[in-house]
């Protein structure tokens, strides 16, 4: 991962409503959510949670499936770990700083 795309995912993240979108993708797994269901979990506007689920698929951290009538998001895992890579490639300065955190999912 190069240095803009950990920007653009970490200040896609550093909005409270936005983190909260997509840690409840996290934690909805491989099934994801509808906007309906996101929109009902979290007490957002339909307006506001599209907003912000444009935000995180512009980030590259969520992604969205066509199902007929309905669209179903989900978190990007690959996306997520490699963010946490990135932060933590050069830990410690080289130096042993614990066990590395398992990647997720």
């Amino acid at each position: 991962m190069n240095q803009t795309d950990a920007v653009k995912r970490l200040a896609a993240l550093a909005q409270e409503t936005r983190l909260a979108v997509f840690r409840a993708l996290v934690v909805a797994g491989d099934a994801g959510m509808t906007p309906g269901t996101l929109s009902e979990t979290l007490a957002l506007a339909p307006a506001t949670l599209s907003f912000h689920l444009k935000e995180l698929a512009n980030a590259g951290l969520i992604a969205s499936q066509q199902e007929g009538r309905y669209i179903r998001y989900r978190a990007d895992y690959a996306a997520m770990n490699a963010l946490v890579g990135y932060l933590t490639e050069n830990c410690c300065a080289g130096t042993a700083c614990g066990a590395p955190a398992a990647p997720c999912c």
